[in-house]
């Protein structure tokens, strides 16, 4: 019996995910947890990994399909490892004979029209999802009169969740493009033509573009390597597009050469010479780059945007003397560290008194659903983490249970996932209030921007010496801003006030979280 390779868990309010890549195609053999295919979601990238050593026997999920969890991608033949490469060589025998069939009629025409000879097939937008009604185009990677082999990609486009891969439906030759790039489609729309049956026509009219030099060199690689399984990462592509680096400065570490994700972070940015997406008459267009946003940085600004037309947001701002947590710091890191494996930083005594000032306060630790007000009998501290793409925010949960030491090592290890690209979507979900540390890069105050459907999120900052009037005298002391801002439509000011008094009072004095006062 076939064993299943199913859509692998991919968070608890995530009801879909598009089938980005197959590294493997029917007939390939496999070795357990091989990675088979890349599934993306709004967030993150999944890779899905054989779950046993065999024969890849059938794809039942193609590139671009939406999926949802636990749907059936593909099938592996574990006992008959020769019998699938049979069947691939039968059925490429067969598609072989099919172009050759259009050729020998297609030989009959004139010369100039024995390109275009056999049948049109139209090559349309993939399901994009059922709540997504159009997509960007965003690269083609052939162009009119190239070669392409059946589910060979053609181009990749990007809607505000995903990006998504657009195979060859049929072997032959690109005859039109009919959506370029920049251009945005519907979800039916139609995006190029292929001239099925072509396929031995295409290098005579591709050979003008040789004069583009390197250009030309680099598009002329993947043609000639038969298609997707070198074909870099969709995510790939866009990390090199957003940093300015080109194909021959990364090193692919995937199959065949593939360039991912993580080889691009460790890449330079190669200097380009600025071209503007539009002819500009100004005379400093030359110093200008102009750089259209990736669909995921527009779901960040619409979702920060929505924050704030939805949420009645309101700020209000206290400052805490930190002396007594750095000295507590410097009593006892040695010994914490030893004891635990971990630094004690300030976060977990941060996380530690937010979660005492929610008991306090629960409408800061609630949320607004419909006419409801949904109240959390627990706390899941939401992190807010930099790294090389955004601000992403992965969540420490049930933290009114964890330890300092537990805690430290959590934001840690979520610290590192985040900034190798590997958090999950189970990571950053379910979050109840947020974090955000904005002293790590020098910031002295601010105004956080809320995290919805939370009604609540902390702002940390720059601890700076300051004078500050002590017993009627002037001392100096190591000083942070705190900013809190909430939903006004659920927190009311005096609960906003008191959460952050008692944040303040349990960081200048950490005894009173071991007192509960």
């Amino acid at each position: 019996m076939p064993t299943e390779v199913r859509v692998p868990a991919l968070g608890e309010s995530v009801t879909e995910a598009t089938v980005a890549t197959w590294f493997k195609k029917p007939g390939d053999a496999v070795a357990v947890d091989e990675m088979l295919c890349e599934l993306e979601t709004d967030k993150v990238t999944v890779e899905v990994p054989s779950p046993a050593a065999g024969v890849l026997a059938e794809i039942v999920a193609a590139e671009g399909e939406t999926v949802s969890p636990d749907a059936l991608l593909a099938q592996i033949d574990e006992s008959g490892q020769g019998a699938a490469p049979k069947a691939e060589k039968a059925e490429a025998a067969k598609e072989k004979e099919q172009p050759q069939a259009s050729d020998d009629a297609a030989a009959k025409t004139p010369e100039g029209q024995k390109k275009m000879s056999g049948k049109s097939v139209d090559v349309m937008v993939p399901a994009l999802g059922e709540s997504v009604t159009e997509a960007t185009v965003a690269t083609w990677f052939k162009k009119v009169g190239d070669s392409v082999a059946a589910d060979e990609m053609l181009c990749e486009l990007e809607t505000d969740k995903v990006s998504v891969e657009v195979p060859a439906p049929a072997a032959g030759v690109l005859a039109e493009i009919i959506a370029e790039e920049g251009a945005t489609v519907d979800a039916k729309a139609k995006l190029a033509v292929i001239t099925e049956g072509a396929e031995g026509d295409a290098p005579a009219p591709a050979k003008p573009a040789e004069k583009d030099g390197a250009d030309a060199k680099e598009d002329a690689a993947p043609a000639k390597a038969s298609g997707k399984d070198v074909e870099d990462a969709p995510s790939a592509k866009k990390a090199m597009a957003e940093k300015g680096v080109s194909r021959d400065q990364v090193t692919g570490s995937g199959r065949d050469g593939r360039v991912m994700k993580e080889d691009v972070a460790g890449a330079s940015a190669a200097p380009k010479a600025a071209v503007p997406a539009t002819p500009r008459k100004a005379e400093d267009t030359a110093r200008e780059e102009r750089v259209k946003m990736t669909r995921l940085r527009q779901t960040i600004a619409r979702r920060l945007k929505d924050a704030q037309n939805t949420a009645a947001m309101l700020t209000t701002y206290n400052e805490a003397d930190m002396s007594g947590i750095m000295e507590l710091r410097n009593e006892y890191k040695d010994a914490f560290e030893k004891k635990h494996k971990v630094k004690l930083g300030f976060m977990s005594f941060f996380v530690k008194a937010c979660v005492h000032a929610l008991h306090e306060v629960p409408e800061v630790n609630a949320e607004i659903d419909g006419t409801d007000v949904v109240y959390k009998n627990y706390v899941n501290m939401g992190i807010a983490v930099g790294t090389p793409n955004g601000l992403v925010v992965p969540v420490v949960r049930d933290a009114q249970d964890k330890s300092f030491a537990e805690i430290e090592k959590e934001i840690g290890e979520l610290g590192a996932k985040g900034r190798d690209g590997k958090l999950s979507m189970a990571d950053m979900q379910g979050g109840t209030f947020t974090i955000s540390n904005g002293g790590v890069y020098g910031s002295l105050m601010s105004s956080p921007i809320l995290n919805p459907p939370q009604s609540g999120i902390l702002g940390m900052h720059k601890i700076q010496e300051r004078p500050v009037a002590i017993g009627g005298e002037v001392v100096i002391r190591p000083m942070m801003y705190l900013a809190l801002s909430y939903d006004h439509r659920i927190v009311d000011g005096k609960g906003a006030v008191t959460f952050l008094v008692r944040v303040k009072e349990a960081l200048e004095d950490p005894r009173r979280l071991l007192m509960d006062l």
